[in-house]
């Protein structure tokens, strides 16, 4: 019997778009397995399922469950394609776990430390994980240019603790225009991270349980059109993406130890992909993402496929692991 897959998407946050299109991805590639996939758009007013008539049906937050023709429907498991807030840091599966509703991500603790950027560079950093040095800044607090220079240099990167997409990110190159990145970066989040620039190739490592096993997928080189991997490189094709990575055997292994490192030393389940620079062929981990993007432009479907996974069966198996 066809189990009732809820694919939640949309979200609170700038990428609710991105999210909306990788949720839409995910559901037309297990419309044809044996699930039955419903889009489910997690929005700040409303909860709904949205039909193939794009007709909306309200969810029952007491349950996760939603009536239509006056049959109620439940769900067997929930596909998490919220990239940001609330379902990449860890709210929403909160509340899956409290209604015991099996899902696709890492529990929500895992989720939420991985989501604040601090909080996941401290986690790797005593595992021997190298990373560019970093300031911390709170809404409120003074700005000092002068001492953010000093220990970071520049140019630096200004960019949100808590956001993806490369919301809210700036590359600065003079301290007086530090200000205004802060302020920019404010507007997605309360924290702020500011990290120097680590002058070197950019690597993309995505890491999957696959039929029971941790599996790193194959590396992608990312070289951006533009300054740096920001919103219109990732989506709007202003990038050349290297799958697998032109770099020697011993780099890439070495890559994918530190990957697979980060992902265990953070006790990670399901997907993410991990960001890193090579420095001196060492690499410096960035950040990692646990709902990455979904798309036909994003990465980790792409390593999915170089390493011979479908996207059925890169979905069916996340939804398969999370069942069990």
């Amino acid at each position: 019997m066809r189990q009732h897959i809820a694919i939640v998407m949309g979200g609170y946050s700038s990428e609710v778009a991105i999210s909306i299109q990788s949720g839409n991805v995910v559901y037309n590639a297990l419309k044809n397995t044996n699930f039955i996939p419903h889009k489910i758009h997690i929005l700040k007013d409303k909860w709904v399922l949205v039909d193939e008539n794009d007709k909306e049906h309200p969810i029952n937050k007491d349950d996760f469950s939603v009536l239509i023709a006056g049959k109620k429907l439940t769900f067997s498991c929930v596909f998490n394609a919220i990239h940001g807030t609330p379902g990449e840091d860890g709210k929403l599966l909160a509340y899956f776990e409290l209604i015991n509703l099996p899902h696709t991500s890492a529990p929500f603790y895992q989720m939420a430390v991985t989501f604040n950027k601090r909080d996941c560079l401290s986690i790797v950093k005593p595992y021997g994980i190298q990373t560019a040095v970093s300031y911390y800044l709170d809404f409120g607090e003074k700005i000092d240019t002068k001492a953010i220079v000093k220990k970071v240099g520049l140019p630096c990167f200004v960019k949100p603790n808590n956001a993806g997409s490369s919301y809210g990110i700036s590359k600065v190159y003079k301290e007086e225009l530090l200000v205004a990145a802060i302020e920019k970066a404010y507007k997605e989040d309360s924290q702020i991270l500011i990290e120097e620039f680590l002058d070197g190739r950019e690597m993309s490592v995505g890491i999957i349980e696959y039929q029971g096993e941790i599996k790193v997928l194959p590396i992608t080189e990312i070289i951006s059109e533009n300054d740096f991997f920001d919103y219109d490189a990732k989506y709007h094709g202003k990038s050349n993406e290297v799958t697998p990575a032109v770099i020697t055997d011993k780099v890439a292994a070495r890559v994918r130890e530190v990957a697979k490192l980060a992902y265990k030393s953070l006790n990670m389940r399901g997907f993410s992909r991990s960001e890193f620079i090579l420095i001196n062929e060492e690499p410096h981990f960035l950040e990692m993402n646990t709902v990455p993007g979904l798309t036909n432009a994003s990465l980790l479907p792409q390593q999915a496929l170089a390493a011979g996974i479908s996207l059925e069966e890169l979905f069916s198996n996340a939804i398969y692991a999370s069942l069990k």
